[in-house]
């Protein structure tokens, strides 16, 4: 097996910004509606976009419920922190979604509406899955708007972007990796807020690990048993509904699953000082929709192209190098 830096050879190419803005100009247009994985990573993007562009926060999706608001379309929205294969929906992810580069499926065109970490630099599962994207969501985001417009992002927020999807194991875990794609998010740049997170000369390895710490102890006060606080959990791993209640026709969270998201952004807001503004969130007159999840944990080029092209696939991730967790609509369709 290939050693990491003999991989990294000849990546060092960095983002180009504008021309992504140029294929995607709707990612920085104000007054957007979106839909958010029920995540910290998801969370950090709904406050983040509702604070920079005015975004419109109108439902949930984890790959086996989604939640909207009744009378919006998810062609209308943008997903964020989930890949929709669907060409005529917009969305930002960055799962490894492309098995082998070689053997593209014919319908890859679904993904052309979509903000991809990996496949912005054509990596794969077969050959690159080592060099796969080892952020989050959010700092792609950080990236791509601060290109555009001036972001502050204070010290104290340095703690949840860390822990995001496990940010914080990964910076030493696989720091080679780290470095590169922080290199390609042009994190060295001035005005780039990524600098501020992985560059700050304030926070000694030791004063971070307490900052770390300070910001678990407030993440557990809010968890209860089996529900850690930084998620919002809307289906059980059988994929029925969790935490969801039926009113008449419409569908809303419940009040206790409501309070605790709710303690959880207030929490994410005071850190980061993008404001929490409820009227930009929808917790009630949801319609629900359900999905069908499954997993192949037998991956290969043959499989991948007849999950691929067999199936009405929604979204799914390449999570190990021959594992594969994909959704696919049944009776339930977004349009």
């Amino acid at each position: 097996m290939a050693k990491i830096h003999q991989l990294l050879q000849g990546h060092q190419e960095r983002i180009d910004y504008n021309a992504l803005i140029a294929k995607h100009p709707w990612i920085v247009q104000k007054n957007q509606q979106c839909i958010l994985s029920p995540d910290s990573d998801g969370l950090l993007c709904g406050l983040f976009m509702s604070h920079m562009l005015n975004w419109q926060i109108k439902g949930f999706y984890d790959g086996k419920v989604m939640v909207l608001e009744n009378g919006i379309s998810a062609a209308e929205c943008v997903f964020l922190d989930m890949e929709v294969y669907r060409n005529h929906i917009k969305s930002v992810g960055h799962h490894m979604v492309l098995y082998n580069a070689n053997d593209i499926p014919e319908n890859w065109v679904n993904f052309d509406n979509c903000i991809q970490a990996n496949n912005t630099r054509d990596y794969d599962c077969l050959h690159t899955f080592r060099l796969k994207y080892p952020l989050a969501t959010i700092h792609l985001l950080l990236g791509i708007i601060s290109s555009k417009v001036k972001v502050e992002v204070p010290e104290s927020a340095i703690s949840p972007l860390l822990f995001t999807d496990g940010t914080y194991q990964n910076l030493f875990r696989y720091p080679e990796n780290v470095l590169n794609w922080l290199n390609y998010l042009r994190a060295d740049d001035p005005q780039n807020p990524i600098r501020t997170v992985f560059e700050n000369d304030n926070l000694l390895v030791f004063r971070l690990m307490q900052a770390m710490d300070e910001f678990f102890r407030e993440r557990d006060e809010i968890s209860i048993p089996k529900q850690r606080g930084d998620r919002l959990r809307i289906s059980n791993t059988d994929g029925s509904p969790c935490n969801i209640e039926q009113i008449n026709r419409a569908y809303t969270i419940n009040k206790d699953a409501h309070q605790r998201i709710e303690k959880f952004i207030e929490l994410l807001s005071r850190l980061t000082q993008w404001p929490y503004d409820r009227a930009k969130w929808t917790w009630i007159n949801w319609r629900l929709y359900r999905f069908t999840k499954s997993i192949c944990s037998s991956l290969n080029t043959r499989k991948f192209d007849e999950i691929i092209l067999q199936h009405s696939l929604l979204s799914w991730a390449i999570t190990a190098s021959k594992r594969i967790e994909y959704t696919i609509e049944g009776s339930d369709t977004i349009d």
